[in-house]
C-alpha cells in the first residue's frame, strides 16, 4: 500500500497520509490478539493495526481519498484516523492528530473498565437513559465479561493505546500515566520508536527513551523489545496482554523501530533524514519473510500471497478512486446526537417546597441522578469525602455512594476533561468539575480536541456523553485566579453546550437535562449566586423542583415582559447568570420596570435567538449585559448577529456592558468593583440607551 501510494503521489497527495512501514511487525503481532471487547487507540501511523484488526484495504483507502463510504469519519478526517464500532473488532473511539493526546481518553476506557468491576452489572431502569441509548445506537459494555471465569479465561477487555516516541514527552501523557498507576488501570501503552519526531531526532528532544521514563512512575511495568522482529514482538506482546487480562495493572511496551518512510505525504523523509540507509537495513518485512521460511513455508506460497495481495491493493485503489464524495450536505450531519429532552416537563415549583440556595440546588440533582443511576459518577479536585468540594457542591454524596462513585483526583485538569472520553465510551456518565473556571486553561486542549470533535468526526458513532461543572465569576475579592469569566473562550468550541443559569430551579432542570443529553454540556454556574451572598441576589434562591423537573437547552425565559408601546421608549436587556440580577434589580431602582424586557438566555448554546429577535423586534432598543469584559467577547458577537437581525426595527444601536478590558480581576475590593458591573453601572447604562 505505501509503494501504490508512492506510485500514485500525485492523486492521494491531496490529502495528507502516513503510513507505519517500518512498524509493521509489532503493529500486526498486536493487532491479531486483540479482541472484539477491548478498546484500542491506534495512531495516525497504524494502518498496519488497523489491517491486522480486520479492516481492509479499500476500508483505509476510502479514508485517504476523504470518500463519503469512508467507514470511520465519512470523509472529514485524515488517513489512518480510525473510529470504529464493528461488533466483531476491537472497539476504537475517535482521536485526533494531537501526538499523544489520546493517552488521557484512552487512560479513561480504562477507567471505566475498573470502575465497571468495582461497581458490577449496572442495570438502570430509566426511561429516558434508555431512550439515549438507543438514539445513540451505543455498544453495549458487557459487564460479565469481567466474571470470575472469564477472567480465568483471560477474556477481560484491556485498553491499548498507541503512541509515538515523541509524544510522551507531552504532559498530558505523563497525567495518563499517573492516573493509570494510582488506579491500577487495566491498559497498555504501546510506544512505537523510531528515534525522529518530524525533522528533529531523539537526541535533540528526549531525555530518556520511553522505557527509561516509565521507570518514574512505580507500577508501571515496562518491557523493551526489538519491534520489528514480529516473533519477538508477538511474543511479548502475549504476555503483557495475558497479564493485564488476569492482573488488572498497567503496562508500557517500547518497541524499537525504524521508520521506511516519509513522516507524512507533506513531509519528505529525503529533505531532512540522514539515517535511510541504516534505517532500511532494520526493515521488518524481510525478517518475517525469513521467519516464515524458517517455521515451515515455503517460498512458491510467500510469493503467490505477494502477487494476490498486489492485486488486491491494485483493485482497491481503483475502486476507492471512483467511490462517491460526500455532498455538500454531509456537512451538517453529526455535529450532535438528538436530545430527547425538548420540552420543560416536572414540578418547577411543587407546593409545600422551601426555598433552597442555588448551590443545593444543583447538590440535590446530581444525588437524585446518581441514586437512579449506577452508570453516574462524579469526580474533580476535593470533591471527595473529606471536603465534598470547595463550594460543598458535592457535600455527602461520597458518603451515600462510595469512593468508586465520588472521588478526589489530582490537580489534572486536562486528565479530568479528557478522561470523559473513555468513560463515556464505555457506557458511563460520568459529571466533572474544574475548580474554578480560572483553571480550565489545561483542560481545553481535551475539551477542544477530543470531547468536542468526538462525534462529528467519528460520524456519529462516538458521541462523549459528559458534563462539565465550572464555578466561575467574580465574588468576595476572588482575585486573578478565582473570579474569571471565560464563556466567550468556551462558545467558539463548536460541539458542546454551554448552560449559564441564574437561579438554583434553572441549575436544578438544566442539570437534568444534561445528563439525558447524549452530548458533552458545560456548566458555569456563578460562585456569586450559589448562597445568594452577594446584595441583591436573592432571586437565585428558588423552591427546589421535582425530582423529574426537566429544562430544555436552548428556550430562553422572558424574565420580565412587557407589552409593545408606541408612546415611550422601551428597551430589552439580554443577559445571563450574575447580569440577570443587574438587570433586574436595576429595572426596579428605576422605577420603569414596564418599560424594560428582560430575557435570561438560560443557556449560551444551544441560543435561543427566536425569543430574542421577537423581543428586539417590538421593544426598538437592546441592551446585553455580561461579566465578561465586553472586547471581543459574547456579549458583543450577540450584540452584532442582533444588530444584523433586527436593523430595521432598531431605535439605537444594540449596546453592552461588562467589565473592564483589563488583563485580570485585581484581589483589593475597590479595585474587583471598579472592574466589574454592577447594578448601578447597569442602571447608567439603561438610561443611556433609552435616551439614544
Amino acid at each position: 500500500m505505501a509503494e501504490l501510494y508512492e506510485a500514485n503521489f500525485k492523486q492521494v497527495s491531496k490529502y495528507v497520509h502516513a503510513t507505519s512501514r517500518g512498524h509493521e511487525a509489532v503493529q500486526i503481532a498486536l493487532g491479531m490478539q486483540l479482541l472484539p471487547q477491548d478498546y484500542a487507540f491506534p495512531y495516525y501511523r497504524d494502518d498496519a493495526m488497523l489491517l491486522s484488526f480486520g479492516l481492509t484495504p479499500y476500508d483505509l483507502m476510502l479514508q485517504l481519498l476523504a470518500k463519503k463510504d469512508d467507514p470511520f469519519s465519512g470523509g472529514r478526517t485524515y488517513y489512518a484516523h480510525p473510529s470504529l464500532r464493528d461488533a466483531d473488532k476491537p472497539k476504537i473511539p475517535h482521536q485526533s492528530s494531537a501526538t499523544g493526546m489520546q493517552a488521557i481518553p484512552a487512560t479513561g476506557v480504562a477507567m471505566g473498565f475498573k470502575y465497571h468491576e468495582n461497581v458490577g452489572p449496572i442495570e438502570d431502569t430509566a426511561t429516558l437513559s434508555d431512550t439515549i441509548k438507543k438514539l445513540e445506537g451505543n455498544f453495549d459494555y458487557d459487564s460479565s465479561v469481567h466474571s470470575e471465569d472469564s477472567r480465568i479465561r483471560g477474556n477481560a477487555p484491556i485498553v491499548v493505546c498507541s503512541l509515538g516516541d515523541a509524544s510522551v514527552t507531552e504532559g498530558e501523557v505523563a497525567e495518563a500515566f499517573q492516573m493509570a498507576v494510582l488506579k491500577r488501570l487495566p491498559i497498555l501503552y504501546l510506544v512505537q520508536d523510531n528515534d525522529w519526531d518530524i525533522s528533529a531526532n531523539a537526541a535533540e528532544i528526549r531525555a530518556q527513551n520511553a522505557f527509561e521514563y516509565a521507570k518514574g512512575f512505580k507500577g508501571l511495568e515496562a518491557v523493551s523489545i526489538d519491534g520489528a522482529n514480529f516473533i519477538e514482538s508477538y511474543e511479548a506482546v502475549e504476555k503483557v496482554i495475558m497479564t493485564i487480562r488476569k492482573e488488572r495493572r498497567p503496562f508500557l511496551i517500547h518497541a524499537k523501530v525504524p521508520l521506511l518512510n516519509h513522516h507524512t505525504s507533506g513531509v519528505r523523509m529525503e529533505w531532512y533524514r540522514d539515517d535511510l540507509e541504516e534505517a532500511r537495513s532494520r526493515d521488518p518485512y524481510p525478517v518475517l519473510k525469513k521467519q516464515l521460511l524458517e517455521n515451515g513455508f515455503d517460498e512458491k506460497e510467500l510469493l503467490e500471497i505477494e502477487a494476490q495481495i498486489e492485486i488486491e491493493v491494485e483493485q482497491s485503489f481503483r475502486k476507492a478512486q471512483q467511490a462517491e464524495d460526500p455532498k455538500p450536505a454531509d456537512l451538517f450531519t453529526n455535529d450532535f446526537v438528538p436530545t430527547p429532552i425538548t420540552e420543560e416537563k416536572g414540578e418547577r415549583s411543587p407546593e409545600g417546597a422551601e426555598k433552597v440556595v442555588m448551590v443545593d440546588c444543583a447538590l440535590f440533582a446530581v444525588e437524585e441522578l446518581m441514586r437512579k443511576h449506577k452508570e453516574c459518577l462524579l469526580y474533580g479536585q476535593d470533591v471527595g469525602a473529606r471536603l465534598g468540594g470547595v463550594f460543598r457542591e458535592a457535600a455527602t454524596l461520597a458518603q451515600k455512594f462510595g469512593d468508586d462513585r465520588v472521588f478526589n483526583t489530582p490537580i489534572q485538569e486536562a486528565f479530568i476533561v479528557g478522561s470523559t472520553v473513555g468513560m463515556s465510551a464505555v457506557g458511563l456518565k460520568p459529571i466533572v468539575e474544574v475548580q474554578f473556571a480560572d483553571y480550565i486553561w489545561p483542560g481545553l486542549n481535551q475539551l477542544f480536541t477530543e470531547v468536542s470533535r468526538s462525534c462529528y468526526l467519528s460520524d456519529g458513532k462516538w458521541p462523549v456523553s459528559m458534563i462539565l461543572r465550572v464555578p466561575i465569576g467574580a465574588y468576595g475579592s476572588g482575585g486573578p485566579y478565582h473570579s474569571s469569566s471565560v464563556e466567550s473562550i468556551l462558545t467558539n468550541i463548536r460541539g458542546i453546550k454551554i448552560a449559564y443559569p441564574s437561579n438554583g430551579a434553572d441549575l436544578k432542570g438544566l442539570m437534568k437535562a444534561a445528563y439525558y443529553d447524549p452530548n458533552p454540556v458545560v456548566i458555569l454556574e456563578h460562585k456569586g449566586l450559589y448562597w445568594s451572598k452577594v446584595p441583591g441576589t436573592k432571586g437565585a434562591t428558588s423552591v427546589e423542583p421535582s425530582e423529574d423537573y426537566v429544562l430544555p437547552f436552548g428556550k430562553a425565559w422572558v424574565l420580565q415582559e412587557i407589552w409593545k408601546q408606541e408612546n415611550v421608549e422601551t428597551l430589552t436587556i439580554v443577559t445571563y447568570g450574575m447580569g440577570v440580577h443587574w438587570a433586574m434589580n436595576a429595572s426596579e431602582e428605576l422605577g420603569i420596570k414596564d418599560r424594560i424586557e428582560i430575557i435570561d438566555l438560560r443557556t449560551l448554546f444551544p441560543l435561543d435567538e427566536e425569543t430574542i429577535m421577537k423581543s428586539v423586534k417590538k421593544t426598538g432598543k437592546c441592551l446585553v449585559v455580561t461579566e465578561e469584559p465586553s472586547d471581543n467577547s459574547f456579549a458583543r458577537a450577540l450584540a452584532g448577529k442582533i444588530q444584523e437581525e433586527c436593523f430595521k426595527f432598531l431605535d439605537a444601536p444594540v449596546m453592552t456592558i461588562g467589565s473592564e478590558n483589563m488583563p485580570a480581576i485585581p484581589l483589593n475590593s475597590i479595585l474587583e468593583e471598579t472592574m466589574i458591573p454592577s447594578t448601578e453601572k447597569v442602571k447608567q447604562k439603561i438610561i443611556q440607551v433609552l435616551n439614544y
